[in-house]
């Protein structure tokens, strides 16, 4: 499922803009895993405690990490020990890379002996495709090679009536047959995007990584997805604004966290074509893209969670994407519906976790 997150840390990181000139510069695409390093800053606040934060490319986005310690020293061992974990999950779930465990499933349609990550994501999307009735569906690749074939290099036009059905043919998790760590598609020509959850599950690995070794304080933002774990070197909850849609810093919302993640869907940053009419998020029973949000920002206990069920109601219509979460336990939503129509969560509030 084609997605991308955007939120902004106060005070911000690069946006997105910026990735996108940077890596126009040095000729990545979104989908690189590559990792170029920025020099890491540790400040010493106090007597006792450190901040140190550091930005690195991966997952096709920045990710950030800034972590509160008393020691310098472990808190920048145990961030460098997170970097790793996201560098290697990364490789086992990219379908860019064609010797990963995803891009083999979906050139043989089969694969026995899947990475343990890799068929826990999987499972976990079967999750959220049977929780959402069908909503969140990890199998509209065939739908985005489309569109992508058909809009390439921004010429094109959309693709015909009769191409979109015979690609819909090949959409449905139902379709999937997982059993231990085997995984099998029904119908040859299936296949499978994890874009809309594993950024989510590797920004929660890594945060457990650092809890491991100690870091009770720290955020991870990875291109908008968002785990905050304890507080802020003042003692205060970590500072989150939702991003702004129009792109004029009016953000709808600034939410205060501690141990909680968050996510936003938005049409407003990748399409397909120049009329802006088809972006990155699929609507698998349709094959477009949804008409009526502009955003949907998810609060959840991991980012997980909060990655795909933002993707989740904003497929649904924003009544009813709202009383879905509403129906979950220990989450919330904003949503940006057209004209400027806001739907809540019954418990989202501006100090929000």
């Amino acid at each position: 499922m084609e997605k991308q997150n955007s939120l902004c840390q106060i005070p911000g990181t690069m946006n997105r803009r910026s990735f996108l000139r940077l890596s126009g510069m040095l000729g990545l695409g979104l989908a690189s895993t590559g990792i170029i390093p920025v020099a890491a800053e540790a400040v010493k606040f106090n007597r006792k405690m450190y901040k140190v934060s550091r930005t690195r490319l991966a997952m096709g986005t920045f990710v950030s990490m800034t972590l509160v310690h008393n020691s310098k020293d472990r808190a920048e061992e145990a961030m460098g020990l997170a970097f790793e974990e996201i560098d290697r999950l990364t490789r086992s779930m990219s379908r860019f890379d064609d010797s990963t465990a995803v891009a083999q499933l979906n050139k043989e349609g089969f694969l026995k002996d899947v990475p343990p990550e890799v068929a826990d994501v999987v499972a976990r999307s079967m999750d959220y495709y049977r929780q959402s009735h069908g909503a969140f569906d990890m199998t509209v690749k065939p739908v985005v090679d489309l569109f992508n074939n058909s809009f390439k290099n921004g010429k094109g036009t959309r693709p015909g009536e009769t191409e979109l059905e015979k690609a819909l043919e090949l959409v449905g998790s139902d379709k999937i047959e997982l059993k231990g760590r085997t995984v099998r598609f029904r119908k040859p020509g299936m296949g499978i995007t994890l874009d809309g959850i594993a950024k989510g599950y590797i920004v929660d690995r890594a945060s457990g990584v650092l809890a491991g070794h100690g870091i009770k304080n720290h955020l991870i933002n990875a291109g908008g997805d968002i785990r905050t774990v304890g507080v802020r070197k003042d003692r205060k909850p970590w500072t989150v604004a939702i991003q702004d849609p129009s792109k004029k810093k009016k953000y709808p919302d600034i939410i205060h966290m501690t141990d909680g993640a968050v996510a936003t869907s938005g049409n407003y940053e990748v399409y397909f074509d120049r009329e802006k009419m088809f972006h990155h998020i699929v609507d698998p029973k349709t094959g477009l893209s949804p008409e009526l949000s502009t955003s949907v920002s998810v609060l959840a206990n991991t980012a997980m969670d909060a990655d795909a069920l933002s993707t989740s109601v904003f497929v649904m219509d924003p009544a009813a994407g709202t009383l879905f979460i509403n129906s979950l336990p220990e989450c919330e939503c904003l949503v940006l519906a057209r004209e400027g129509k806001r739907f809540k969560s019954q418990g989202w509030k501006s100090a929000a976790i």
